[in-house]
C-alpha cells in the first residue's frame, strides 16, 4: 500500500473518530468536535477544507458541513456493524 493511501486511510479513520466526538452544532453550520489527533492529520483535514484551522488554544475544531457529512459516513463504514 502507498504511503499517501496510508494517510487517507488514517485520515479517514481520524475524520470518523471526530464525528464520533461531536459536542454540540456550530450555529454557523457543521458542528464543534474535540481535536485530540494525531497533528499530521488534522493538518491535511484542515488542507482538504473538512475541518477548522486545528492549530490554536481551542481544544475543539469544527467540522464544516462537508467535513460533518464524510465525517458520519466514514463513521458509519467503519464502525457500524453491517446488517
Amino acid at each position: 500500500m502507498s504511503d499517501q493511501r496510508v494517510k487517507d486511510r488514517i485520515d479517514e479513520a481520524v475524520l470518523a473518530l471526530l464525528w464520533l466526538g461531536i459536542c454540540e452544532r456550530h450555529p454557523m453550520g457543521g458542528a464543534r468536535t474535540w481535536k485530540s489527533f494525531d497533528w499530521d492529520a488534522m493538518a491535511r483535514l484542515h488542507e482538504k477544507d473538512l475541518i477548522s484551522d486545528p492549530v490554536g488554544k481551542a481544544k475543539s475544531v469544527i467540522l464544516t458541513d462537508a467535513g460533518l457529512a464524510r465525517a458520519e459516513a466514514a463513521y458509519r463504514r467503519l464502525f457500524e456493524a453491517g446488517d
